[in-house]
């Protein structure tokens, strides 16, 4: 199979199909830039910091994806694929100042680069830009657009408090995932399947495949982030540990004492790792841990939700190239 096969990082066995879909990030690739303009120096600079800088683009793939279902090549789908891109982006500014993040997408972070205030402004100028193409789009996708935002911030809320007492940390995280990284895929989905004309039926089965894949996405990021080197993954590796930020692997750990390192135990109770000794430390001690094998199966799951929802929609090429995106999630955290 060529490289002609491959888009965004993800192999289509249909070289049509392939093909469609380049076209259509191409195009939303130049909406996008432009969307990122202004005509003040500074936000022309650091609006357009983290889109030149690349990524992998995966929710504006879903939804030139989701839109296969129906009329593709419509301009409100090239839209809509920019809306939620530029709110990814948004998103990331805001998360980094939160992480105190230096390293984005392989580049120093707008935080580290400009400074708190202008990150944060700047994700505030992505997130209008974002608003005012969906209001181009109309009522509903306003409406839409607005639900997803209020779950991406009650996400980014829960995920800065501890669960609530008799919740379980695991169920407490699964449902931050689901609100900050979820939601957006699915109105990702969702978004393609509109504006491309589907009926319902094939809207609501590429909305709840938009969230179970964004699940997965965000859990392989997780065990990515654990098993790879900062050089193949564009930013610092073990960001989370260093932070004191628990993911899934951490709280599998944390959560079975038996099975767990005692050495790795102390170091994840110890708060962020700072050190670098100890950082590297558990970084080996997670990674040869059950506590990994956990978070996979959990992974796994959520992938065999993503692939069950796809019986919902017509067979073909469109259905395929999905299940060849579950197939891609899989395998990149394996």
């Amino acid at each position: 199979m060529s490289d002609n096969h491959v888009v965004a990082g993800v192999r289509f066995d249909d070289a049509e199909m392939a093909s469609s879909l380049r076209r259509g990030l191409e195009r939303v690739e130049d909406l996008l830039l432009r969307a990122c303009r202004s005509d003040d120096q500074l936000l022309e600079i650091s609006g357009a910091h983290l889109a030149a800088a690349g990524g992998k683009r995966f929710r504006p793939l879903l939804v030139q994806l989701a839109a296969q279902f129906g009329e593709t090549g419509r301009t409100e789908v090239d839209k809509a694929a920019v809306v939620v891109e530029l709110t990814h982006l948004a998103t990331l500014y805001h998360d980094d100042v939160m992480d105190e993040a230096e390293i984005r997408r392989g580049a120093q972070s707008a935080n580290a680069r400009w400074g708190n205030s202008v990150a944060i402004l700047t994700g505030d100028f992505l997130f209008a830009r974002a608003s005012i193409l969906v209001a181009e789009l109309g009522t509903d996708a306003v409406r839409i657009q607005a639900e997803t935002f209020e779950r991406l911030v009650a996400g980014q809320i829960r995920e800065t408090v501890e669960p609530r007492e008799g919740v379980d940390p695991v169920d407490h995280y699964l449902g931050v995932l689901a609100e900050k990284t979820g939601s957006l895929i699915a109105t990702s989905g969702r978004f393609g399947a509109m504006f491309a004309g589907c009926s319902d039926e094939v809207i609501d089965a590429l909305t709840h495949f938009g969230e179970s894949i964004g699940m997965a996405f965000q859990l392989s990021d997780d065990l990515i982030d654990i098993t790879s080197e900062a050089t193949d993954l564009g930013k610092a590796t073990g960001t989370d540990l260093r932070e004191g930020v628990r993911t899934l692997p951490m709280l599998y750990a944390l959560a079975d004492e038996t099975a767990t390192d005692p050495e790795l135990l102390k170091l994840l109770r110890a708060g962020p790792l700072t050190d670098d000794w100890q950082h590297a430390r558990a970084l080996e001690l997670l990674r040869g841990s059950a506590a990994m094998d956990n978070a996979r199966a959990t992974l796994m799951r959520f992938v065999e939700e993503a692939r069950g929802s796809l019986r919902a929609l017509p067979a073909g090429v469109p259905r395929d190239s999905l299940d060849s995106l579950v197939d891609f999630m899989q395998l990149r955290s394996a």
